[in-house]
């Protein structure tokens, strides 16, 4: 239908084919049963909608109306800011077979002068609301425990065994910002466990290959690849800024320099770690007075032969996703301050007989890197650790 180019004529013929009700005739069809629908976008109903108004913003109304109300003969009632976009939401529904369809004169500035039942806005969208539904739900997490998540920053480092299951999953529970660091690049081999990267994607960096599928995963959060190695003279610039950090390394020297980074930057460390069937989880927080740190558990690096690597020594591939998806639990706990951190407690796996043992990890007295005594000498110091070792 072509409409008249002038608007007052076009909103005049508009009103003589839709039913208009003031604010308190539609409170009442509300309270009979009728569906009112705010179509304001998600920014504005952020400072409140009407008591019992389902959110629907006019440019998705026909595609999602059907979904949240397939009942073409319930009485439903638009409306939206002034009363000029429910007249249009009111229109496009008639033309979809809703046969009692009305629009609410004034809009929600009218009806909020008029005192009626008013709820304080929401402030996650309706894409947020669907996505994280399931989440939202749990008393412990709820609208402010997502605010919460939206909000942090997470660093992984490492985008390989252990960071790729924890990426996903912090990525899913809307982490509002991750930063992936590794300088490695995909190799076949890394694919039995590494399921963030694709064979498709064999000699990319890491860190791209990862965002590219967590923003396909959840397109809401921010994605910052540093497509770096952690060394002494960059490290607390890569973990300034942030909330805690995913421990996926592979190597001694990065885990010192990570222990270190995140002691002088009092921000906790979730540590994971794998060999052949084995793994263990634990988390080191430096706001907690009782917490031990790494250096509680490894004074001292092992020995190559000790502690070989998963190229030497190999790995089952489901055992990091394992450890990972134990870190991105507690990394969730911890930023929603809910349950029992693995806080002087270490966790260990055995695959192979399916054990869970948990062991006590008291905080060291005489520990070389959080005991009262201890002298923090610089970074290229904790590198230099590990030099004699490897």
């Amino acid at each position: 239908m072509n409409f008249p180019l002038d608007r007052d004529t076009w909103l005049t013929a508009l009103r003589q084919r839709v039913v208009e009700i003031s604010p308190a005739e539609a409170f009442a069809w509300q309270a009979q049963g009728a569906l009112l629908i705010d179509v304001r976008e998600d920014g504005e109903r952020a400072a409140g909608s009407p008591t019992g108004a389902l959110g629907l913003s006019r440019g998705f109304l026909e595609l999602r109306i059907e979904d949240n109300e397939p009942n073409r003969d319930r009485p439903i009632l638009a409306v939206c800011a002034s009363g000029r976009r429910s007249l249009l939401a009111a229109e496009a529904l008639q033309r979809m077979g809703y046969h009692n369809v009305a629009s609410v004169v004034g809009g929600f500035e009218r009806w909020k002068s008029e005192g009626l039942p008013v709820t304080a806005g929401s402030h996650l969208d309706a894409d947020a609301t669907e996505r994280y539904a399931r989440q939202l739900c749990l008393p412990q997490v709820g609208e402010a425990g997502q605010l919460k998540l939206q909000q942090a920053k997470v660093v992984v480092l490492g985008a390989g065994g252990l960071g790729a299951p924890a990426a996903l999953y912090l990525a899913a529970a809307g982490i509002g910002q991750l930063t992936l660091i590794d300088d490695d690049r995909v190799e076949r081999s890394n694919l039995h466990r590494q399921v963030i990267h694709a064979d498709a994607r064999v000699g990319m960096a890491k860190t791209e290959s990862a965002r590219m599928t967590l923003a396909a995963l959840n397109p809401r959060i921010r994605v910052e690849p540093r497509n770096e190695h952690l060394r002494a003279d960059n490290v607390e610039n890569l973990l300034d800024g942030h909330d805690l950090v995913i421990d996926g390394a592979d190597n001694f020297p990065a885990r010192y320099l990570l222990a270190a980074a995140t002691r002088r930057l009092n921000m906790p460390m979730v540590y994971g770690a794998v060999e052949r069937f084995t793994g263990q989880v634990s988390v080191f927080d430096p706001q907690c007075a009782d917490s031990p740190c790494y250096r509680c558990l490894f004074p001292e690096p092992p020995s190559a032969a000790d502690a070989p690597n998963c190229s030497e020594a190999g790995v089952l591939g489901v055992l990091p996703g394992i450890v990972g998806l134990l870190q991105a639990t507690e990394a969730l706990k911890l930023i929603l301050g809910i349950g029992k951190p693995l806080i002087g407690r270490l966790l260990s796996i055995d695959t192979l007989g399916m054990h869970f043992r948990e062991t006590r990890l008291p905080r060291d007295p005489e520990c070389p890197g959080c005991s009262q005594n201890a002298v923090f000498r610089g970074y290229e110091d904790q590198s230099s650790i590990c030099a004699g070792k490897r």
